[in-house]
């Protein structure tokens, strides 16, 4: 009891900071390439066909303070206007206070191919967030602790509430350019700050920038596939980053997948350790995946995140599940645009 009361403490604290400093984050997602309606709008409909997929991730499962967040997502090509369609859905789940976001976006992209096997894709996002918290419901205040019995019972709060839902618009870029084995991508999310505070005043949801890329390096063919294509088996290796930025945090994922059709194996470091964030050590996790990525399009992972920070790995890390499925190309076998497959991992 004494814990959860410590816990409850703290984040109240922290979430009343929040509302005037704006020092608000995103979630994240260390399968980053397998939530890519959430990465970058310019991935609506890169697979040049349908696509739906699903995104589950508990952070710090070991704390009473853990984040739990979902996703899904579908998006689609259309090849007679050169463009990506995608719809993104998020619920998140925050901390001891219980702070709910649910998001609702709908995504553009553009294809423009710049020369032989060199393509350009700018798109657009505009998202619904809503956010609500409980404060009596989810919280513990000073008022409510009994001087005499203070590990006890919690008194009955006021029958008040200290904020209402807040409802936002966001409006968000990106930008991906790739060739055949190289790629390189950025995007801005909630590049008009809309205001989050709940309560009177202004607190602008931090801009948030990332910078992501990549370049697969083929391991040759492997063993010929059991099916009536007739080909071998794709093995590689792609060395991948992931830099983003959201008002005083800055984090890098840097590490690899090996791909040995049909398993993925990945592993990456996350973290900026020689930029610490107001005296505290910037050092989180080291992650670990493992997945399977079929040739009949279905794709599931599943991540593990080693927490290397103060926190330790007493906070139980972070679990993370990916699944997600690309319809049969309806288009095949007929003459396409693009001569080239857009070679971002899966996960």
């Amino acid at each position: 009891m004494f814990k959860s009361h410590l816990y409850i403490v703290f984040f109240t604290t922290l979430l009343l900071s929040l509302s005037y400093q704006a020092f608000g984050q995103d979630p994240q997602y260390s399968q980053y390439y397998a939530a890519p309606m959430y990465l970058n709008p310019a991935l609506a409909g890169s697979e040049l066909t349908t696509r739906i997929g699903l995104n589950y991730r508990n952070q710090w499962p070991g704390l009473d303070a853990n984040f739990s967040t979902f996703s899904a997502y579908v998006d689609t090509y259309n090849e007679n206007l050169n463009s990506g369609f995608g719809f993104h859905m998020m619920n998140d789940v925050e901390g001891a206070a219980g702070l709910r976001s649910l998001s609702l976006s709908g995504l553009y992209s553009y294809e423009l191919r710049l020369s032989e096997g060199a393509y350009f894709r700018p798109g657009f996002q505009a998202s619904y967030i809503r956010r609500d918290i409980g404060y009596y419901e989810n919280l513990i205040f000073a008022n409510q602790i009994n001087p005499t019995d203070p590990f006890g019972p919690t008194l009955p709060g006021p029958n008040e509430d200290l904020g209402t839902p807040v409802n936002m618009l966001s409006l968000s870029f990106g930008g991906l350019f790739f060739t055949e084995n190289f790629w390189l991508g950025g995007a801005a999310h909630h590049v008009n700050q809309p205001n989050q505070s709940f309560l009177d005043g202004v607190s602008p949801l931090p801009l948030k920038w990332s910078v992501h890329g990549g370049y697969r390096i083929s391991l040759g063919q492997g063993p010929m596939r059991q099916d009536f294509t007739h080909t071998f088996k794709q093995r590689y290796i792609t060395p991948t980053f992931n830099y983003k930025r959201q008002g005083p945090f800055e984090q890098l994922d840097l590490g690899a997948y090996l791909y040995a059709e049909p398993l993925i194996v990945g592993m990456w470091y996350r973290g900026l350790p020689y930029k610490p964030v107001e005296s505290q050590s910037n050092r989180d996790a080291i992650v670990l995946l493992v997945g399977f990525s079929l040739p009949t399009g279905f794709n599931v992972g599943y991540s593990f995140d080693y927490t290397v920070s103060q926190l330790g790995i007493q906070s139980g890390g972070a679990h993370e599940i990916s699944l997600s499925y690309i319809f049969p190309d309806p288009n095949q076998g007929k003459p396409r645009r693009r001569d080239t497959i857009l070679p971002c991992p899966k996960f």
